[in-house]
């Protein structure tokens, strides 16, 4: 297993300007999990949820053909920059989730998406929430793109996602299997809690989401292939 400062070696450091989502654990996690997959040169690559495109770079870097998406403005100009830089071509769109790329099909989708539960019901307009809160049971990004996914896979392809335990394991896997697709998890990782959690540790021992004094969260990858 890499090690943090291993992983982000190895994907590199991107321009992160304030406001765009930086690489944490949870983006070096599923890097880990991009290496692994055979990608064949050309393969097309969606990343979706970008942020400062780290994944994207990661994925054109062994000769995919990648389009990342992102709601963000500020995170759609820092990949197209952060893409030239590298001197990589990766297509940046701006949009909702998988919208931008409805029609089109992929050998691989990346995405980590907001997933942490937060005490407002409903999804950020602005700020830097926008990169992490997912409603008050952090599924309202994943469901959208587990429902979503399959319609954009070629046979044969792949979703790799990542999210935090806290807002469930089994539904992503009985949904995606719901949509057609065969899913597992893959890889999990407990990382301390960041700021976000523990500013919302009380709230989320309240709703039953973690012990108490529990400290810690796990992350998981969730890798779905369509068979047909």
């Amino acid at each position: 297993m890499l090690s943090m400062l291993e992983a982000d070696s190895r994907v590199g450091r991107p321009l992160t300007p304030p406001g765009v989502y930086a690489p944490q654990d949870d983006t070096l996690l599923l890097a880990e999990a991009l290496e692994r997959e055979p990608l064949h040169p050309g393969a097309a690559v969606l990343d979706v949820g970008t942020g400062a495109g780290t994944l994207a770079l990661a994925a054109a870097r062994r000769g995919a053909r990648v389009t990342a998406v992102d709601k963000a403005l500020r995170a759609v100009l820092t990949t197209r920059l952060n893409a030239t830089l590298a001197r990589l071509r990766v297509e940046v769109l701006r949009g909702d989730l998988l919208a931008p790329a409805a029609g089109r099909r992929f050998d691989l989708i990346l995405s980590n998406p907001p997933y942490v539960p937060a005490p407002q019901p409903g999804l950020p307009h602005r700020g830097p929430a926008l990169a992490w809160d997912a409603g008050c049971d952090g599924r309202a990004l994943v469901d959208r793109i587990c429902d979503g996914t399959a319609e954009l896979l070629r046979p044969g392809g792949a979703l790799l996602l990542v999210h935090s335990a806290l807002c469930g394991v089994e539904p992503t896997l009985a949904r995606l299997s719901r949509a057609g697709l065969r899913a597992e998890v893959t890889d999990r990782r407990c990382i301390p809690f960041g700021p976000v959690l523990r500013s919302r540790s009380g709230w989320l021992e309240e709703q039953g989401l973690i012990g108490p004094g529990e400290e810690k969260e796990e992350l998981v990858i969730i890798r779905a292939d369509r068979i047909q």
